[in-house]
């Protein structure tokens, strides 16, 4: 074993490659989607309980916080579905190259960014 390789266990200094990057985020994602579906599913059945639980709901989606919220929630799916389309791409035997990596991460990055912002103007 080679005793003289760098070490460098700063992870704020070390650059990913959009790749990694891409992966990451994923599966930052899938754990964000995770508690957004606990949490709508308590909001939904709130909501069916009565008449009175359902205007407490309806009030709350009213706010701007909670608006932020369903958007990071929306931004966080529509990522997740972007990036989880790749992976099956990439399953499927495109895009497995180096380059081919590299171009589909930065295809899923640009992709998300503008769907995620005309998510956002739809939400408002």
């Amino acid at each position: 074993m080679n005793k003289n390789r760098p070490v460098n266990l700063d992870i704020s200094t070390i650059k990913l490659p959009a790749p990694a990057l891409v992966s990451i985020l994923h599966r930052i994602s899938g754990v964000v989607l995770f508690a957004v579906v606990a949490l709508l599913l308590c909001m939904l059945d709130s909501s069916l309980e009565s008449e009175q639980g359902f205007q407490k709901v309806a009030d709350f989606f009213s706010s701007v916080p909670t608006k932020l919220v369903l958007w990071a929630a929306l931004a966080a799916l529509i990522y997740h579905l972007i990036a989880g389309v790749r992976h099956l791409l990439m399953d499927a035997g495109v895009g497995e190259s180096l380059e081919g990596g590299r171009r589909g991460a930065v295809i899923v990055l640009v992709l998300s960014v503008v769907l995620i912002l005309l998510a956002g103007v739809l939400v408002w």
